[in-house]
């Protein structure tokens, strides 16, 4: 059974189970009853009662222990149950390390299956994945890495603005000799496939960022602009590409409305104007993998955890952008 030829189902991954990745899933799920969607909610058995109970979960659904038993003939929700997990609230800990290194297990199986190419996923946490000796900083590396591909991008995106990043989880004193022509061009031929094919835009602008205070100052502040982003943007001259922009005064002028995307050097570069902009309907997006993943672009909030307290808005944005962006790759391939 694989949904090729439509958008369902959407598989969500439960996150870190003491944070509020099970209280922002079934809310966003219940966003989404009367839809007609198809989804696919990976969490342990204890858990989802526990948030179904916090949440007022009453939505018809079918619980299955394995994915060979999902059935979508009369439930618009399947749960796939893990076994039983211990609940820490509010904390990482080794074992919601693994529950949520687990439940992406399954969903690569689930993929691998071909049941479904939409995974859209609740924070987790980096802690909790290195107390459980998870050697993976984030989502997008291991996502990166399960499909066997360095050609990924870390992107963010909403109405307001779309961005990606050049380098992702790294220091700062390490960011610099990431740069080179190189890697400018794997990650920009990343980015332009994804606007085309993601986005369905043919035509497009990107406006690309400097990484030095006022760009560099033509070399007074450093020399990356000179060396690797300005031959950079001259070589794909085909394209609207323009920069490398003066950050502050990209932002402070609201440039970002003028562009369809901003590629950005690292990542607070981009990931504070974009949650300002952006924070509740903001959504984390990886642009070159085979399969379609978004998250909601916030962490696992462990202060207010299992408190009823939690916004889903950009959980339920998540799920939204995967359709569409489902949609794109759709009308991609039909146009060929």
């Amino acid at each position: 059974m694989y949904y090729k030829n439509n958008l369902n189902p959407i598989i969500i991954t439960c996150g870190d189970i003491n944070g509020i990745g099970p209280e922002i899933s079934l809310k966003s799920i219940k966003h989404f009853d009367k839809t007609n969607k198809h989804f696919v909610f990976i969490i342990p058995k204890n858990v989802f009662e526990k948030a179904a109970t916090l949440v007022n979960f009453t939505n018809d659904f079918e619980a299955v222990k394995d994915f060979s038993g999902l059935n979508f003939g009369n439930k618009n929700i399947n749960f796939l149950l893990l076994p039983k997990a211990s609940l820490k609230t509010g904390r990482p800990t080794i074992n919601s390390g693994q529950v949520s290194f687990d439940a992406l297990e399954a969903a690569r199986k689930i993929i691998e299956a071909k049941f479904s190419d939409m995974l859209v996923t609740a924070p987790i946490s980096k802690e909790s994945f290195e107390l459980a000796k998870i050697d993976f900083p984030g989502h997008t590396e291991l996502l990166g890495s399960w499909f066997k591909s360095d050609k990924f991008l870390m992107s963010f995106i909403s109405k307001s603005f779309k961005a990606a990043l050049v380098t992702i989880h790294e220091p700062i004193s390490k960011v610099p000799n990431l740069l080179s022509k190189k890697s400018m061009e794997k990650k920009l031929d990343v980015l332009i496939n994804s606007i085309k094919y993601d986005f369905g835009k043919s035509n497009f602008s990107l406006a690309i960022l400097g990484l030095n205070p006022h760009a560099g100052e033509n070399g007074r502040i450093g020399n990356e602009e000179i060396e690797i982003l300005l031959p950079t943007i001259k070589k794909y001259s085909y394209y609207n590409i323009q920069g490398p922009f003066v950050p502050d005064a990209f932002f402070a002028n609201q440039l970002y409305r003028k562009f369809d995307f901003i590629l950005g050097m690292y990542h607070d570069q981009i990931l504070i104007p974009f949650k300002l902009i952006n924070f509740i309907k903001g959504v984390n997006f990886t642009a070159g993998l085979p399969i379609i993943r978004t998250s909601p672009d916030h962490g696992t909030a462990f202060d207010i955890a299992w408190q009823n307290r939690a916004d889903e808005t950009s959980m339920i944005e998540a799920i939204k952008w995967a359709i569409k962006i489902k949609r794109h790759r759709l009308n991609f391939l039909n146009d060929k």
